[in-house]
């Protein structure tokens, strides 16, 4: 799961544009606003995204460790 495809934004998206994102995806998906049988599993979705990327330090240790998974996995690092 990439929270930042998930929201929407670019990985250099300011702290501010991920909550406008998050809060205009929220809604739109919201189960009491939208009665499409995927609604209910991409707000989770989206919500659970914000909670990864959501706070400044949140989001500074998701990308150290992504970062360091794709060093490790990456077999042309040698």
């Amino acid at each position: 799961m990439d929270p930042y495809s998930i929201l929407g934004v670019p990985k250099t998206a300011s702290q501010e544009e991920i909550k406008k994102s998050y809060r205009r995806l929220a809604m739109e998906f919201h189960p009491d606003r939208n009665e499409s049988p995927t609604a209910e599993e991409r707000f989770k979705q989206v919500s659970e995204a914000y909670s990864i990327i959501g706070s400044p330090e949140a989001r500074k240790q998701y990308d150290s460790s992504n970062e360091r998974a794709f060093h490790s996995q990456n077999p042309f690092d040698d």
